[in-house]
C-alpha cells in the first residue's frame, strides 16, 4: 500500500504562524504540585461530562490520580488509585462514561501493556482489559460513544473496545498496520467509523470501521465471556500519509483536516483526501504549520480546549506555546512559562473554555496557568 506525501496544498505555501505572542489572551502562573519523582506522562480534563468540567486527571509511576481545579489556582486532590504492580509506568489516560448509568469511568494504561478502568463515582477498579503484546502509548475515548475507547501500542497494533462489557471488538493490524511502535491515535470528531493512527514508522494512517460495525453493535448485546468474542482484524486503513518524516508521536482531528506533530519543532495541519471506493488511494495537502521552539523530543503530545479554539503544546524546556488553532495564519496566543519550570512539558490539558491550562512535567509536578480578568483568577 503506497504512502502518500505532501501535495502543493492550495496552489501556494503552507501559511506559518508567527512566534511573536498576539496576547489576546493572557494567563498567569498559578499553583504547582508535584506528586512525586517520576515523570508525569499524560494528563486531561474530563469532557465527557459537563458535571466535571473542572475536573482532571494524571498518570506518573504506577499512580492515576484525580483533582479539582479551585477558584483560587490551586488544586483538590480527589482520587488515587496506585496499581499493585509497584513497576507499572502508565503513559496515557482517557475520561470515558458508562453507557448504562453514566459513572464517569477514567481509563488508564502504560509499560504492562494492560488497560485499568477506574470508575469514579465508586472509587473502585471496574475492569482490567488485557490483550495488548506490549505496552500500551496511547487511549482514546470516542466522544460520540463514549463507552468505546481505542488504544495504540508498541505492538504495533491499534485495539477497539467496549469499556461497558470489556470487548475487544476490533484489532488494526496486519498487512497495511503499523511497521512500529502505535504512538498516538484519534477518533475523528463526528465520522464515528473513523480514526487516524500514527507512530514510530513516521506515518500517520486514516482507518474505517464502516465495514466492521456490525461488530461493533454486537458488542453491547454480547452475553458470553468477552474471550469468546468474534474479534476482528482490519488490515488496511484507507490511507497511510508520510507528512513527517520522524517519529509521528500525535495527532487529533480538526473537523475533517489533521494535526500531527514529529520531533521537528512544529506542528502541522494538513487535509487527508481518501477515496472510499479505492482504499490507499488519495492525496494530502499541508495547510498550516505551527512553530514550537525547543520541541525535538519524542512523546510530547498538545491538547485543545472542547471547542478546538485553542492549542496548547509544551516543549523540553518547559515552556508552554498557546495557539489560536483555526486562524490562517495561525496565531500564537501566548507563550507560557514559570521559573521554577525547568524539565520537559510531557502532555498539557486546556480546560473547557480555554481558560484555565495544565502541564504535566517530566520533574513529577503539574503545572498551572489561569487566564487574566477570568473570574476564576481574580483571587
Amino acid at each position: 500500500m503506497a504512502k502518500l506525501g505532501p501535495g502543493q496544498g492550495l496552489g501556494c505555501e503552507a501559511a506559518e504562524g508567527s512566534l511573536v505572542p498576539s496576547r489576546k489572551r493572557e494567563y498567569k502562573p498559578c499553583g504547582k504540585h508535584t506528586e512525586g519523582k517520576r515523570p508525569l506522562y499524560a494528563i486531561g480534563f474530563n469532557f465527557m461530562d459537563a458535571r466535571y468540567y473542572d475536573v482532571f486527571a494524571t498518570v506518573g509511576g504506577n499512580r492515576v490520580t484525580t483533582y479539582r481545579c479551585l477558584e483560587n489556582g490551586s488544586f483538590a486532590l480527589l482520587q488515587a488509585y496506585v496499581d499493585e504492580d509497584k513497576d507499572e509506568s502508565f503513559y496515557t489516560l482517557s475520561w470515558a462514561r458508562d453507557h448504562v448509568d453514566g459513572s464517569p469511568l477514567l481509563v488508564a494504561a502504560g509499560s504492562n501493556g494492560i488497560i485499568r478502568v477506574i470508575n469514579c463515582a465508586t472509587e473502585k477498579l471496574a475492569k482490567s482489559f488485557v490483550g495488548h503484546g506490549d505496552s500500551i502509548n496511547e487511549i482514546r475515548t470516542q466522544p460520540l460513544k463514549p463507552s468505546l475507547i481505542i488504544s495504540a501500542s508498541k505492538d504495533e497494533s491499534v485495539r477497539l473496545w467496549n469499556v461497558h462489557t470489556g470487548i475487544c471488538i476490533l484489532i488494526f493490524a496486519g498487512a497495511g498496520g503499523h511497521r512500529n511502535e502505535v504512538l498516538s491515535v484519534d477518533f475523528h470528531p463526528s465520522d464515528i467509523e473513523r480514526f487516524a493512527s500514527c507512530g514510530m514508522d513516521n506515518t500517520v494512517k486514516i482507518w474505517s470501521m464502516k465495514e466492521f460495525w456490525l461488530y461493533v453493535d454486537k458488542s453491547y448485546s454480547w452475553t458470553d465471556l468477552p474471550s469468546k468474542f468474534p474479534t476482528k482484524y482490519v488490515q488496511f486503513p484507507v490511507l497511510i500519509a508520510a507528512v513527517h518524516s520522524n517519529y509521528v508521536d500525535c495527532t487529533r482531528w480538526l473537523g475533517d483536516f489533521i494535526l500531527s506533530k514529529s520531533v521537528d519543532n512544529e506542528i502541522v495541519l494538513w487535509e487527508p483526501k481518501t477515496k472510499e471506493q479505492s482504499p490507499g488511494e488519495g492525496s494530502i495537502d499541508i495547510l498550516q504549520k505551527y512553530p514550537v521552539p525547543e520541541c525535538d523530543i519524542w512523546f510530547i503530545k498538545f491538547s485543545c480546549d472542547f471547542h478546538f479554539n485553542q492549542l496548547a503544546i509544551g516543549n523540553r524546556e518547559g515552556k508552554i506555546y498557546v495557539w489560536e488553532v483555526q486562524s490562517s495564519p495561525p496565531v500564537l496566543i501566548a507563550r507560557l512559562y514559570n521559573q521554577q519550570c525547568k524539565s520537559p512539558i510531557r502532555q498539557t490539558a486546556v480546560s473547557f473554555d480555554g481558560s484555565t491550562i495544565l502541564g504535566a512535567g517530566e520533574d513529577g509536578t503539574i503545572w498551572r496557568w489561569d487566564e487574566v480578568d477570568h473570574p476564576s483568577s481574580r483571587n
